[in-house]
């Protein structure tokens, strides 16, 4: 097959790959809860997805003394490994991602998730052999900031031009603005369609199914 624009492939992981949205946002407002502190709505408690853990505590509920975000981020995870064995991925991402890997492509993770959250969500998923390299929020500089690009890029001897981003939020797509990558939303995440369309992706997919024929038909 004849290259079109794209050697490597970036996904986010969470609201991308894993349909685990609505788990983090009940997550993030049951820590919020636990501690006595303003619950933020669902649009609040999405909005932070993507962000490193502490970066997503502050931003959700912004203005607390900063002695409660730590906190917030161990009550967050007390949640969240409780209910991390029942996410799954959404329908066609491993087809998807083995007839890109069949196609050629280079494919990477970057997340908002730690290493080992990361490592346990390959694991469970089976996804540990699926990507040629990973980077994770506490490895690096959390998005928008081009670090994890950047690196993934290096890593793999690959051209960041020649790269391409794909995720839920803006946080995903400013990062592949500022790193001078491509950039693809997909609609089925944490951000609105409108929030996403204003930062000009190369394509907004409503499926897994709809991404998966746009890649193998324009990357």
């Amino acid at each position: 097959m004849a290259r079109k624009q794209f050697d490597l492939i970036v996904f986010d992981w969470d609201g991308t790959l894993m349909d685990s949205t609505s788990t983090i946002v009940k997550c993030i407002q049951a820590a919020a809860r636990d501690l006595g502190l303003p619950v933020p709505n669902r649009k609040a408690a999405s909005y932070v997805i993507g962000l490193g853990l502490q970066d997503a505590m502050q931003a959700a509920i912004p203005d607390l003394d900063p002695i409660h975000y730590p906190r917030m981020v161990e009550r967050y995870r007390y949640h969240y490994l409780g209910k991390d064995h029942e996410l799954t991925l959404f329908d066609g991402v491993r087809e998807m991602l083995t007839d890109l890997a069949q196609q050629g492509y280079f494919l990477a993770v970057a997340t908002g998730k730690s290493r080992v959250g990361l490592n346990r969500a390959l694991h469970a998923a089976k996804l540990l052999s699926a990507f040629d390299a990973t980077r994770c929020a506490d490895e690096t500089f959390s998005k928008p900031n081009p670090a994890m690009l950047q690196e993934l890029t290096r890593e793999l001897g690959q051209d960041v031009k020649r790269t391409l981003m794909i995720g839920d939020t803006t946080h995903d797509l400013q990062m592949a603005i500022n790193a001078g990558a491509g950039g693809v939303a997909v609609q089925y995440g944490a951000h609105s369609v409108s929030e996403l369309t204003a930062l000009k992706p190369l394509f907004s997919a409503g499926s897994v199914a709809e991404l998966h024929a746009w890649l193998i038909g324009n990357a």
